[in-house]
């Protein structure tokens, strides 16, 4: 007797959110180094030398916040509680400040004030494009 062969069916489900999840992930990245450049076109306190390193920021930055944030965020909860909430954006200044290290002279940000002027820039203009361009793909 002849052992009936097993037609297996292939599930895309989650192929097809797992493409969706990787094309908001790339479209956020070219969304935040947009955010960069219209802050380096805007700001004398900071200074990308193209788009391609606008794009090698985000991703840095992107990568600092997913692993680095949460630490300095923890250490700085009671000067944000003292302070209610605006010692927050000092977080986003020293991720600033990390990208400038570690990017050398393609990516550099100014004093203290102003890279706090831009890190509440950044981090406005990214929330309102985030929320008009990347949740919309």
């Amino acid at each position: 007797m002849a052992k009936k062969a097993k037609i297996y069916k292939i599930d895309n489900t989650n192929t097809k959110e797992g493409n969706k999840v990787i094309i908001q992930f790339i479209v956020g990245i070219l969304v935040y180094a947009l955010v960069l450049m219209i802050a380096n076109s805007i700001f004398k306190g900071i200074f990308i030398s193209n788009f391609f390193y606008a794009i090698v920021a985000a991703l840095i930055l992107s990568i600092l916040d997913y692993y680095v944030k949460p630490i300095i965020v923890f250490f700085t909860w009671p000067l944000t509680l003292i302070t209610l909430g605006l010692a927050y954006p000092v977080v986003n200044v020293i991720m600033l400040h990390i990208c400038d290290w570690i990017m050398g002279s393609a990516f550099e940000i100014g004093g203290f004030i102003n890279a706090f002027i831009i890190a509440i820039f950044i981090s406005i203009v990214r929330i309102f494009l985030d929320n008009i361009i990347t949740k919309n793909v």
